[in-house]
């Protein structure tokens, strides 16, 4: 029987796309012949996820994982929303957001991790590709942790438990777990899905953003005729109100329409200490396709 190493493996790999442990079956089958190895993946289906690479992967699904003070969130994503209805998919999206508790934030180590089936992350990304026929991707994943409390998790319009559209993280430092602070923290998600705010706190608001906004602002109120320390005050003002926008503990608490977030946090007795929002697709472009023009070019119109 022919040796298969490891540069053999490596190299059928590159060439097909297909997962290591298909790629050794492979050439212990072909006798490690490279071709003869192609050949038995193409019939096992196995060889057609390096052709779907290019394609636009704009839907999915957005998973969490939760663990004692620690929780992840992960968007996986894939071609069309009905592959996101497929029950291998999603557990595909669950088994990436449990990895990323163990592996973190690096896509690379959570590629590494061993599942169930027996292949690795990134094997097993290979073969749903292969066995679903669409293009998929792991596109980012981010874990949050604190010392004592929890890290509550909120998915908007779940499609089951822990899968949906719309996932947010909550880090909520406090002296113990309790009910009432899981309670806050689901809470906290429900207003960071509805108000998708850009910073925890005035200090992390992007120093880029805030001086486009107060550009902006100070031509607004030049515009005005007002005199230059008249203006100056307007503009902080208008500040003020851009922060009450975009700082989660500065917003108004969705949730009784009048207290502010860092109130509400406060009289729980306890700290936020982050938060994580993904929305399914944002900021990838997505193929913009004309049918009835596909249609008619198909029929030689």
């Amino acid at each position: 029987m022919a040796e298969i190493t490891a540069a053999l493996v490596k190299e059928l790999r590159e060439k097909t796309g297909a997962g290591m442990m298909d790629c050794k079956k492979a050439l212990n089958e072909a006798a490690g012949e490279i071709e003869t190895a192609i050949d038995w993946l193409r019939k096992k289906g196995l060889a057609a996820a390096a052709k779907k690479s290019g394609r636009v992967t704009a839907e999915g699904l957005v998973a969490v994982a939760s663990a004692p003070n620690r929780a992840a969130i992960v968007e996986v994503n894939a071609e069309t929303d009905f592959v996101a209805r497929n029950e291998s998919f999603q557990g595909f999206a669950e088994a990436v957001a449990k990895a990323a508790l163990t592996a973190g934030e690096d896509l690379e180590k959570i590629k590494e991790v061993m599942l169930e089936s027996g292949r690795t992350v990134a094997e097993e990304l290979t073969h749903l590709i292969a066995t679903i026929g669409e293009n998929m991707s792991i596109r980012r994943a981010r874990v949050l942790s604190v010392p004592s409390g929890v890290v509550a998790s909120y998915i908007h319009s779940a499609v089951r438990p822990g899968l949906g559209k719309i996932g947010v993280l909550a880090a909520i430092e406090a002296p113990s777990e309790s009910e009432a602070l899981e309670i806050l923290g689901r809470q906290i998600g429900m207003h960071v899905a509805a108000t998708r705010p850009a910073a925890l706190d005035i200090d992390s608001v992007d120093p880029a953003a805030l001086e486009r906004e107060r550009a902006v602002l100070v031509e607004q109120a030049r515009a005005s005729g007002k005199p230059e320390a008249i203006i100056e005050k307007m503009v902080d003002g208008r500040i003020r109100k851009f922060y009450e926008e975009v700082v989660l503990l500065e917003q108004v608490w969705v949730h009784d329409g009048e207290s502010r977030v860092r109130k509400v946090v406060e009289k729980a007795g306890a700290k936020l200490n982050g938060f994580e929002r993904f929305q399914l697709g944002e900021g990838i472009e997505k193929e913009e396709n004309d049918f009835a023009a596909e249609v008619a070019k198909a029929a030689g119109g």
